[in-house]
């Protein structure tokens, strides 16, 4: 089984429409990891895209909370609040009604995998680093946990007493999930990177080869830009996309 594994679209349809195309071909089941919607300008085109897929699994982001209304935004930044409020004004109805019945993970997917937007003890904590990634790992019901929330593409893995941590390089970065390891894997950001790196991320999963890809793809950045700018955002949120911070 191939998983095309998708988090933190943030409303950025150029990102998620590049990311599609580039993975065309290469999954069956999709996961989508929350934060489908905040920041950017196509709230209700990327959750009609996503609810086309249609994902073998999807759960909420904060920002799914936010801007559907399950959540206020008093934990949120000036940018993130006017951009949660502004979405749930743009939503239509029926998409709005489909972020608020999102799921919280972790969830489970099958006995080696299993999901979560911020980590698998509390959906809305940050995994920064190593320590973060060793209490994670230590909460997982599965050999392999997928996860967001930070924006940033890494793989954590542990295996006897082997703790890592692998950054993807210019091209795919392929991470082994077998052997008796255990991981904890960001796909990264596909509308939002802070990594340094404007392209859009995702990641492939083969379960059947026991291999984890870490992918990048350009988008239309410009694009994206102009539609926040359009729409009346903050126009932190367009300038940050270019530099992917």
């Amino acid at each position: 089984m191939r998983y095309l594994v998708l988090s933190d679209i943030h409303a950025n349809l150029e990102a998620l429409d590049a990311v599609l195309h580039s993975a065309d071909g290469r999954w069956d089941r999709a996961l989508v990891l929350g934060d489908l919607v905040g920041y950017g300008a196509d709230p209700n085109a990327v959750v009609e895209r996503i609810v086309a897929l249609p994902p073998a699994a999807v759960i909420r982001g904060n920002h799914d909370k936010a801007a559907s209304g399950v959540e206020d935004t008093a934990n949120f930044n000036p940018a993130a609040r006017a951009a949660a409020i502004w979405t749930y004004g743009a939503l239509a109805p029926d998409h709005r009604a489909y972020l608020q019945a999102l799921p919280a993970g972790p969830l489970v997917v099958d006995d080696a995998l299993e999901i979560c937007h911020g980590s698998p003890f509390d959906e809305d904590f940050y995994i920064f680093d190593g320590s973060d990634a060793w209490r994670a790992l230590e909460s997982t019901r599965s050999s392999l946990c997928f996860f967001g929330h930070t924006h940033v593409a890494v793989a954590f893995l542990r295996s006897g007493n082997l703790f890592e941590a692998v950054l993807p390089e210019n091209g795919d970065t392929p991470v082994q999930a077998r052997n008796g390891r255990r991981l904890l894997v960001n796909p990264g950001s596909v509308g939002q990177p802070r990594d340094g790196d404007p392209r859009a991320a995702y990641a492939i999963y083969d379960s059947t080869e026991g291999v984890v890809t870490l992918r990048r793809v350009d988008y239309a950045v410009e694009r994206a830009q102009e539609k926040i700018i359009a729409a009346g955002l903050p126009k932190a949120l367009a300038a940050r996309l270019a530099a992917g911070r």
